[in-house]
């Protein structure tokens, strides 16, 4: 598909955004690719403020510290649900609408969260904050769509960085403004900033078209079952995603608590800090995206999922070098989101007319992927200590590998 290499090829309509469709597509401007990667970080970190916020929120709500956890899961509890209710409607609605109708009702329940008098106010707007990140898939998802195919790995990637840069930077964020204002400051910030995001999106996202008459919101919800019962593909990328993300949870579930005792005794900050080491991760994403768009997507991933096996070792050594384990964490979430982005790629070249039903479904995977790590791996540190949760570790990435052999095989490049 060719098309002018500096602009968006598109036309203008009455109102002002400009109309693309995929025959139109062509090299997406940086500057637009960059505000989808930047709404996208700003959405999904809406999801992570609160976990080193929970102690402050306990306090000043007058809750127990084990009973403020559900505040956490609240929000994935909400994530899921958006997952599967609210992301296959970018293939039945305009999605520049979609994406600022949820932006609006994003800042809308940040705020309600930052004014909640009671922990009951607080788990609604948790709930509702989750429903509505969502939106970072619907905005991959069109980005996708917008992107020329030559492009769409590297579109991807970059986007995906601005998610990984949301994820990482929140609690670092988080801890920072409630240090000077307190907790509440975090969610009205952020609210005030997502509000900004939807005027911005509102003014420079182009409108989306269907290449078909969509089908109604009830055949779509039922053909998300069917696209999995169709597609080997999407089966076999959903899996890996359940690997990886399991994977990248077993470190950081359990990782605050060998850091914060003897020897270390590291502050919640400093631990903090290790995350900053995973933005390589984001670095790394958009050159995966590059090598999905030049027909190496299944070299790509077996690559990354050997360095993910890898990873366990200077992780594994954490006992004798902190700095073992920062280069461990680089090499894990590098890997990582390589897997990530290249099924990503994969997956929404499958059914053009389908991608927001393609991530919603692969991202229910994450996140269960992401509960299951998290799960065992705080069990297995409970009995079996630091080293028990690097094998437990490796033992995921050495079944993602056997999955990636089982069926690298197949129809895997489809573009």
């Amino acid at each position: 598909m060719e098309g002018n290499r500096d602009a968006v090829a598109a036309h203008r309509t009455a109102d002002g955004p400009p109309v693309m469709s995929r025959a139109e597509a062509a090299t997406l401007p940086r500057s637009v690719v960059l505000l989808f990667a930047t709404a996208c970080g700003l959405s999904v970190a809406n999801i992570y403020f609160a976990h080193p916020l929970l102690d402050a929120m306990a306090r000043d709500l007058l809750v127990s510290p084990a009973t403020i956890g559900v505040v956490v899961t609240a929000t994935q509890i909400g994530y899921a649900l958006g997952l599967v209710f609210l992301v296959p409607l970018g293939d039945l609605v305009d999605r520049r609408r979609l994406i600022v109708g949820q932006a609006l009702l994003s800042g809308a329940a940040l705020a309600a969260v930052a004014l909640a008098p009671d922990a009951a106010t607080l788990l609604a707007g948790m709930v509702a904050v989750g429903v509505l990140a969502v939106v970072v898939q619907v905005l991959v998802a069109f980005a996708a769509n917008l992107a020329a195919p030559p492009e769409r790995g590297e579109v991807v990637g970059i986007v995906q960085s601005g998610v990984v840069a949301g994820v990482l930077l929140a609690r670092l964020f988080a801890g920072v403004l409630a240090d000077l204002g307190g907790w509440r400051l975090v969610y009205l910030c952020s609210a005030g900033l997502t509000l900004v995001m939807a005027g911005l999106l509102s003014r420079l996202l182009p409108h989306g078209t269907q290449d078909q008459a969509p089908p109604s919101y009830t055949e779509l919800l039922r053909s998300m079952v069917a696209l999995f019962r169709e597609e080997p593909v999407l089966r076999a990328r959903a899996g890996l995603a359940l690997l990886v993300f399991a994977a990248i949870n077993i470190l950081w579930a359990p990782l605050a608590l060998p850091l914060g005792a003897p020897p270390f005794s590291l502050s919640h900050t400093e631990v903090g800090l290790f995350g900053l080491a995973g933005l390589a991760g984001a670095l790394g994403a958009s050159r995966a995206g590059r090598l999905a768009d030049r027909g190496l997507q299944r070299r790509t991933t077996g690559l990354a999922l050997g360095l993910m096996l890898i990873s366990w070792l200077p992780i594994a050594l954490m006992g004798t070098s902190l700095w073992a384990l920062a280069i461990g964490i680089v090499v894990l979430d590098f890997a990582i989101q390589a897997v990530h982005v290249t099924n990503q790629s994969v997956i929404f070249a499958l059914r053009p007319e389908a991608r927001s039903r393609l991530v919603g479904g692969y991202m229910v995977f994450y996140s269960v992927g992401c509960g299951a790590g998290a799960i065992a791996s705080t069990a297995t540190y409970d009995a079996f200590g630091w080293l028990g949760v690097c094998a437990l570790g490796a033992g995921v990435s050495v079944v993602a590998l056997l999955l990636w052999a089982a069926t690298q095989g197949g129809q895997d490049d489809r573009r």
